[in-house]
């Protein structure tokens, strides 16, 4: 079955071992030149009503994806082990 990077775009990513909803995917990573997926992007949530940026995102790896459904992503997944850290902007 063939999945489209549209189609994975703005659903939301559940977490079903806790329940934690991890936010909604904005981008994917794809191994070339295969054009495998091989990660799904999701932001970390916002710091501060989002005054001082974001935490760090989750990088879930596909073999990690349970169920994809019209609306949401459920993915089983310790969220401590996918954090990837944010890069630091840096200020002129």
């Amino acid at each position: 079955m063939g999945v489209r990077v549209t189609d994975l775009r703005c659903k939301e990513v559940i977490n079903v071992c806790d329940g934690l909803r991890l936010g909604f995917v904005t981008d994917v990573e794809v191994k070339l030149p295969e054009g495998q997926i091989v990660a799904l992007v999701v932001p970390g949530p916002c710091r501060f009503f989002g005054l001082f940026g974001r935490k760090d995102d989750f990088v879930i790896p596909w073999a990690c994806i349970r169920r994809i459904g019209d609306d949401i992503i459920l993915v089983e997944i310790e969220p401590d082990k996918c954090r990837v850290p944010r890069p630091k902007r840096s200020w002129p």
